[in-house]
């Protein structure tokens, strides 16, 4: 009986060697075919070259072969001499003692009969990037430079450029700048005069702050003769040739209104270019050129709409991505202009997401009487949309319309009608465009109270929806029978009840229907201000105690404070200013317009994120006060870290929060409780200059009102730490990747002990008194990071890990804890608190 046949042999796979002696088999069989001319030779390298690059490829050392390629390189085969050339390039930098090999062979290439081999090899030298080497550039450059074949001398154009980046003063000693400028303006091939203008941009533009005869050499780039030089030419450009000629006329000064029109009949053709970047560049030049001729600008507006509408809906969705986010920056600058095309902007069932959120923009931005009836149509249409993004953002462009005051009357019935789908989302959303509605046009409230005294807040489930609920629970009390038992409910939820933001809300509506509806909201309001006094959140408990120390002094000043008479809203802010608006039309075809922002607030380093720490605390510096490489800030940097809406708020970096109110807040929660509760503390806790002493009487009415039953006093926390506890930074970090974080929250820091932070070895040492160790600190004013530690004294032995990132200018520290025993975690940071509170005051 015959045996089974063996089974196939399977070749290696070509991208992985089969074992630690490929590469040496490689190194054979390449130096046997060096200098081979035996038929199949050439196609024998071209398998051994596809080897070898592909090895490369996957990361593969394949450097040791270097020798037998450079020897196989000789040869007139072109798909041999580019894949050397690409293994050369490759490991020239890593290893530059072998890249000497490759001189002599690449220097005779550059001299070989085929113009494609010559600009090949001439391409491969200059990519080299070997500062030994330079000195081997400068003849070959300068003979590609004046070769006869145009792609070299294009080749050669941007390997000036190289040269400049591995040695500019050699660039400028063989006068190549000078060479370029003439065959910009003498050579008959157009993409050589792109290159070379290319070339001379990005070397004077890199030198300019370096002496002023770069400054005066990149000015004559926009001299007038050059540029009608490259205007006449441009229609031998390729696109990107083009481009770039047109981002340099951008740049250009006319002389006056006729040399404008000149250029603009010039580049009229360009607008029914096909490709989508020519024509933006063109709208661009017509945009900036026209600037200062109102009437002309307007009439630029009304004929770039066209060309711009057609690339809309032609081409993919990525393009038409970007020619909407042109288009909404001109829609937002001229929307009169684009009213009458409302239904360009209409979606598509086959438009991804990103583009009709685009689209509902441009359709709130272009709305007015004469078009509001069709646009609010067809966003109620999208309302019941299956993709639930774009349902929230039309019911969103509904109210934007309605709050710009056109046909207020008929969107109101439609946003009311949106409470009747029973969808979660889109009550959510209504709700808080409702509430804007209301501040906008009180005279609505009757209306729409009616409606929303229907919905049930157990209904309401996203934070935001429930806040604008429950202030309208507040605001309208008066109207909603229910509403201080709604009230009640939910503070009776306090607890479960995870979003500060409604929690906030809850406290000023119970305030505001206190003051409106006293005998029923009584109850509610003293349950609202206990769950505030006691709650972790530091901006919900800080409220709470200003609003219970505001009816201690004043209960009529309190109702003047919390529900003063109310004006309706004229005007809302808006998220961007002119100025930010205007730098970024300046920008156009940019991603500026795409990322609808400056273009320095996405490259530039210095307007990055103002203060970031690495989650890696091996990045610190163990007892120094750098924190890896973190930024060294003047005080002028301060207000970087504050959003606008902060800086408007705050007039300073001490003004915020209840000091700032002339409160001081107590060193704990447990302790703002245990204030309440006898008539020395409590006048203690309220005292201020502008303040009159109250009496006990008072105090105790306040609480017998509000049935605040505080205890006489709270057990001080019973956690002690271990005052000589010790850890080292290996266990501390292989702790904090393993542990999860159990608190993580905001505190204030007191004027006193914001003063006192001028380096982290102020508070270190103010910390360990507290028996609360740092392990690393690092940073300067106004920004500071901390790693602290602690050690339980009882029981066994226990760990709490902490953060802390401190900003002085907003007068806060970021917390987060992690802890061997979570459930003691709470204890901890209220003994860090208690602890960060006396800094600078004891």
């Amino acid at each position: 009986m015959a045996p089974p046949p063996a089974p196939p042999q399977k070749s290696p796979s070509p991208s992985q060697p089969s074992g630690k002696s490929e590469v040496s088999d490689l190194k054979l069989q390449l130096r046997q075919l060096a200098g081979s001319r035996a038929p199949g030779a050439d196609d024998s390298k071209r398998d051994l070259f596809k080897r070898v690059i592909s090895y490369m490829t996957v990361g593969i050392d394949v450097s040791a072969a270097f020798s037998e390629m450079v020897m196989c390189s000789a040869t007139s085969d072109i798909v041999l001499k580019k894949m050397c050339y690409l293994y050369v390039g490759n490991y020239a930098r890593c290893h530059p003692d072998l890249a000497l090999l490759t001189i002599n062979f690449l220097q005779k290439d550059c001299h070989d009969e085929d113009p494609m081999i010559r600009g090949l090899a001439l391409r491969s030298l200059c990519s080299l990037r070997v500062p030994n080497l330079v000195e081997y550039l400068v003849a070959p450059l300068g003979a590609g430079l004046k070769d006869g074949s145009s792609y070299v001398r294009m080749v050669a154009a941007v390997g000036v450029l190289k040269l400049y980046h591995i040695s500019a003063a050699t660039c400028f000693d063989s006068d190549f700048p000078a060479v370029l400028k003439s065959l910009m303006l003498t050579d008959p091939d157009a993409q050589v005069v792109a290159n070379c203008l290319f070339v001379l941009q990005e070397i004077w533009n890199l030198e300019a702050n370096k002496s002023e005869e770069a400054s005066r050499e990149r000015e004559t780039l926009l001299s007038k003769k050059l540029v009608y030089y490259l205007l006449n030419r441009i229609k031998e450009f390729n696109e990107w040739a083009q481009c770039l000629v047109l981002e340099l006329v951008a740049k250009y000064i006319p002389s006056d209104s006729d040399d404008i029109f000149d250029i603009m009949n010039l580049l009229e053709d360009r607008l029914q270019h096909a490709n989508g970047a020519v024509v933006l560049a063109t709208i661009k030049v017509f945009l900036h050129l026209t600037m200062s001729m109102t009437d002309v600008h307007q009439q630029v507006y009304e004929r770039i709409k066209a060309p711009l509408l057609t690339l809309v809906g032609s081409g993919s969705s990525e393009q038409s991505y970007a020619v909407l986010s042109h288009l909404h920056l001109l829609v937002m600058r001229a929307p009169m202009l684009f009213s009458s095309d409302y239904k360009h902007f209409y979606c598509q069932f086959s438009d991804p997401s990103y583009v009709k959120k685009l689209k509902l923009e441009m359709l709130t931005a272009i709305a007015n009487e004469s078009n509001t009836y069709e646009i609010v149509t067809e966003l109620c249409e999208y309302a019941g949309n299956v993709d639930v993004p774009i349902a929230r953002e039309s019911i969103r462009a509904v109210g934007k319309i309605a709050l710009q005051q056109y046909d207020v009357n008929a969107i109101v019935d439609r946003l009311l009608q949106f409470l009747e789908m029973e969808k979660d989302y889109v009550t959510a959303e209504t709700l808080v465009l409702v509430k804007d509605l209301l501040r906008k046009y009180p005279q609505w409230s009757h209306d729409c109270i009616a409606v929303v005294g229907n919905i049930s807040s157990k209904n309401v489930q996203e934070p935001k929806a429930k806040a604008a609920l429950i202030w309208m629970l507040g605001e309208y009390s008066q109207d909603m029978p229910d509403a201080p038992y709604i009230l009640e409910s939910l503070i009776e939820n306090w607890d479960e009840e995870n979003a500060a933001e409604v929690r906030l809300h809850l406290l000023t509506a119970a305030m505001k229907c206190f003051f409106k509806r006293p005998p029923e909201t009584q109850k509610a309001l003293g349950a609202a201000l206990a769950a505030g006094l006691a709650d972790s959140h530091q901006d919900v408990h800080d409220r709470a105690l200003f609003y219970y120390r505001l009816l201690q002094y004043d209960v009529s000043v309190a109702e003047r404070v919390v529900n003063p008479p109310k004006q309706a809203v004229s005007v809302f802010a808006d998220t961007q200013s002119s100025e930010i608006k205007d730098r970024i039309f300046d920008e156009f075809n940019s991603l500026s317009v795409v990322y609808q922002k400056p273009s320095y607030m996405f490259t530039d380093k210095e307007h990055r994120e103002p203060f970031e720490f690495s989650e890696e605390i091996g990045n610190l510096s163990l007892g120094q006060e750098s924190v890896g490489n973190a930024r060294r800030y003047d005080e002028s940097d301060k207000d970087l870290l504050l959003s606008t809406s902060e800086r408007e708020e705050n007039g300073g970096p001490n003004t915020n929060g209840p000091a700032a109110a002339g409160y001081s807040a107590p060193p704990d929660y447990n302790s703002s409780l245990v204030s309440l509760s006898s008539q020395t503390q409590s006048e203690t806790a309220i005292s201020d200059p502008g303040m009159p002493k109250h009496t006990s009487q008072m105090t105790l009415a306040i609480d017998d009102l509000l049935g605040l039953s505080v205890p006489a006093a709270l057990a001080p926390p019973s956690l002690k730490l271990n005052p000589k506890a010790v850890l080292d930074p290996g266990t501390f970090q292989r702790k904090w990747g393993q542990l999860a974080v159990s608190i993580s929250q905001d505190c204030s820091i007191s004027p006193q002990g914001v003063a006192a932070l001028t380096t982290p070895q102020a508070l270190i040492r103010h910390m360990q008194a507290s028996s609360i160790q740092c392990i690393a600190s690092g940073g300067q004013s106004p920004n500071f990071k901390f790693f602290f530690f602690a050690q339980k004294l009882d029981g066994p032995p226990s760990f709490f890990l902490m953060e802390c990132i401190i900003n002085t200018s907003s007068a806060k520290a970021q917390v987060k804890i992690k802890a061997d025993d979570a459930t003691a975690s709470e204890a901890f940071f209220a003994l860090f608190q208690s602890a960060l509170s006396k800094f600078g005051v004891l």
